[in-house]
């Protein structure tokens, strides 16, 4: 997938890939819908973030969410 252009089609795609690695339990409250294309930058940063590691302490996790948050609408 081509991630160079942001697309609603790309942040559907990063935000389920995200959810699926970090095993969140509670993924609804992190819907695609719930972003936008402005913050598509740091978006792509953390998905490459979360699939260049195999494991996350639970203190990353929470910091890798506290920022998925953050980047809502």
């Amino acid at each position: 997938m081509d991630l160079t252009t942001p697309s609603t089609e790309n942040i559907y795609f990063m935000i389920e890939a995200i959810k699926e690695k970090l095993r969140m339990v509670n993924a609804d409250a992190m819907k695609p819908e719930n972003f936008d294309t402005e913050s598509y930058e740091d978006l792509v940063y953390l998905y490459e973030l979360v699939h260049k590691r195999d494991a996350f302490s639970p203190s990353e996790m929470q910091a890798i969410v506290a920022e998925l948050g953050s980047l809502r609408k």
